[in-house]
Formats: structure tokens, C-alpha cells, sequence
């Protein structure tokens, strides 16, 4: 009777023990996972220098971390003109609904 209830519990400690070994054997980044890393904090950088937070800051990490990843494609229309226009409001120094408004009005120009 005594062995019905301590070999199921034996048995989990076992089972539980090699999980835990196999989570201490970790694999290195591959090249590919250093270089994002690496770029995740170049941009993380660049986004504390230039003060930015809230949505300008994801608006920010988000175009940094892109940039490169298109392997020379060229920007489509859209895209340049809303980095002009982003280029545009940061010059200004536009915060809030001023520069959501500056922003809406500077797209739809043609």
C-alpha cells in the first residue's frame, strides 16, 4: 500500500528533475538574433536621445527597426511622404493633436 502512493510520487520528481536539466542546456543566438538584438538596442538608444515617449517613441522603434530590413527596396510613394511629413512635424516640434492634425493635413496634400 505504501509503495502505490510513493512510487507515482517518485516517479514525478524524476520526470520533473530531467525537465529542469534540459531547461539549464541553453543555445547560443544565432547571428540573425544577435544582429536584432543589437538593433533593438541601437534604436532604444537613439529613441532615449531624442527624449521621445508614448506613441512617438513605438512610432519611432517601430520605423528604426525596420529600417535596413527591406534589403534596398525602395520606399513607395506613401512611405516618402510620410517620412517627409513625420521629418516635418518633429522640426516643428509638433506634440499631441497639433501634430495629428499637422500630420493629416501634410498626407493628404498631393
Amino acid at each position: 500500500m505504501f509503495m502505490r502512493k510513493v512510487l507515482p510520487v517518485f516517479a514525478g520528481l524524476l520526470l520533473a528533475g530531467s525537465v529542469f536539466a534540459a531547461d539549464t542546456a541553453t543555445k547560443a543566438p544565432s547571428e540573425k538574433q544577435l544582429a536584432q538584438q543589437q538593433k533593438m538596442t541601437d534604436c532604444n538608444k537613439q529613441a532615449t536621445a531624442k527624449s521621445l515617449k508614448g506613441d512617438e517613441r513605438k512610432t519611432f522603434m517601430g520605423s528604426c527597426l525596420k529600417a535596413g530590413s527591406h534589403s534596398g527596396e525602395a520606399l513607395t510613394p506613401q512611405q516618402q511622404k510620410m517620412k517627409s511629413c513625420n521629418t516635418q512635424a518633429a522640426g516643428k516640434d509638433l506634440k499631441g493633436d497639433a501634430r495629428k492634425t499637422f500630420m493629416s493635413t501634410c498626407l493628404k496634400k498631393s
